[in-house]
Parts: C-alpha cells; structure tokens; sequence
C-alpha cells in the first residue's frame, strides 16, 4: 500500500513480519532524506547554540527590570510542570516510533495524539508564563536579558508549535493512507524533531531556569 495506490519496496515485506529494517529505511530515498534532515538538524543546532551564547552573554544586564532570580524564583511549579510535559510527551513519542516498527498503526496513531496534546498542553503553559511575565511589566524592551530570555525560550516554542502541526498533518497522512514506507519515514523525521526540542528543553530548563532559581 503507498500514497499512490502502490505497494511500495519493502513495505509489504514490513507489513508480513519479514525482514529486520525499519520501514522507513527500506528504501534508498528514505534513508538518503532521513540523513539529509540529520544535516537540518545540526544547522538547527548552531541556531540554539547561538541563542544560548546571546542569553549567557546578556543574563545579568537587567536595567532597571527583574533579574532571573525575581522572574523564576517566585514559583517554579510553571517550568517543571513543562518540563514534565514535554519530557513525558518525548516517551510517548517513542512509543508512537515503537508501534510504527511493530506494524500497529492504530497504536501508532493513539500515541501520536497523546504527543500532540501533550504539546500543546506545553505551549499552553509557556503563553501563560509569557503572559504573566509582560502583565508584570517584563517584556522584551524592558533590558537585554529579557530581550535574550523571550527570544531563546520563544523560538523553542514556536518550533514545538511547528512540531505540533507537522505532526498532525504526519497523523493525517498515516489515517489516510496507512503505514507506507512514506509515512514511516514522514513520522520518522518528525519524531527526530520533536526528540531534538526535548533535548534543547533540558539545556533550557538548567541554563535558563535553575540558574535563574539559584
């Protein structure tokens, strides 16, 4: 079965139980556009490093605004509840990968939903945070850390937002056409994008806000 009505190499093979490679690996421009989003991420990866350079270099010019301390020591109930969400939102994205190599497109569609809600459940928290942050009167004109703060934080945002909806289009995909070595591979791109923000996540909640706290 594929998008194009055809049975698609290698994926009847996957389909019956036969064979040990990962559908989304099976076929030569699989593998070789699999790689080249590899080579998207690293470029993604100097965009984070870039911004974390900025935040280090800007964290302690606050003017006349609230230091890290003041913003983030006051309740960190905020930022653990997200970083629990998206940690936990990272398994059931593994599951979702599981089930795909298992051949359970049911299960794999269940555990994709799950990650998404679990994202926007996220990106809920963090327009709440920002929110609570600018009724204070901290915004991004207010001194040069938070200019740093919002601009880090907020890009990992609004790519956990892309995530989201790449992924429901990803969901959509699998709901039409089934498990093809397209939409493994599609899934299996998205899944390395969302594990990648996980991982930026864990720089930001020890960079940002525990040193913020402490």
């Amino acid at each position: 079965m594929s998008i194009s009505g055809h049975v698609l190499p290698g994926a009847a093979a996957h389909e019956s139980g036969a064979g040990d490679e990962p559908l989304e690996f099976s076929t030569a421009d699989g593998s070789i556009k699999i790689l080249g989003f590899w080579l998207f991420l690293v470029s993604d990866v100097l965009l984070f490093a870039t911004l974390f350079a900025t935040y280090v270099v800007v964290y302690t010019r606050i003017g006349n605004g609230p230091s890290a301390a003041h913003l983030f020591g006051g309740d960190i109930k905020g930022f653990l509840a997200e970083t629990f969400i998206l940690l936990t939102s990272s398994f059931t994205c593994g599951l979702a990968t599981w089930e795909m190599r298992h051949g359970s497109t049911s299960r794999l569609k269940l555990w994709i939903g799950v990650t998404m809600l679990l994202g926007l459940a996220f990106i809920g928290l963090e327009i709440s945070e920002f929110r609570d942050f600018v009724l204070h009167g901290a915004t991004m004109q207010t001194s040069a850390f938070l200019s740093g703060f919002f601009t880090l934080v907020g890009t990992h945002g609004a790519h956990v937002s892309i995530g989201i909806i790449w992924m429901g289009l990803t969901l959509f995909q699998i709901a039409r056409y089934g498990l093809t070595t397209i939409t493994a591979r599609k899934f299996f791109v998205v899944s390395l994008y969302w594990h990648f923000l996980d991982v930026v996540w864990v720089f930001i909640f020890t960079v940002v806000y525990l040193t913020g706290v402490m």
